[in-house]
């Protein structure tokens, strides 16, 4: 999927080309990023669970649901739990993974 944001007349910025803020170590796009995330590429050592866990640390909660979905993120956060070095991100996706499907489980 392409999306592109109009910017001034004449201007579209294609945002699959994007950079992800919580990427700012590497030279990925947002597409390059959604596939390793999926676990349809791989470059080197960065596979799908290094995308799982650097989104999982260091993007916003937005961020998160956008790109993972709630479905993948409670059927991956028992392999991804203990790669999460932050005791309060893991607390709160602990939280958020066993309240989810008590609570909503139409979207897990």
């Amino acid at each position: 999927m392409r999306i592109t944001l109009a910017l001034a007349p004449g201007g579209v910025k294609d945002m699959s080309s994007a950079r992800l803020s919580f990427v700012w170590d590497y030279d990925l796009d947002e597409d390059q990023f959604r596939r390793l995330l999926s676990g349809t590429l791989t470059l080197g050592r960065l596979d799908r669970t290094w995308a799982a866990v650097r989104l999982l640390e260091h993007a916003p909660y937005r961020e998160v649901v956008r790109l993972m979905g709630f479905r993948e993120l409670v059927k991956g956060w028992p392999e991804w739990r203990q790669h999460i070095r932050s005791e309060s991100r893991r607390r709160g996706f602990d939280f958020l993974v066993a309240w989810l499907p008590e609570h909503h489980p139409e979207i897990v």
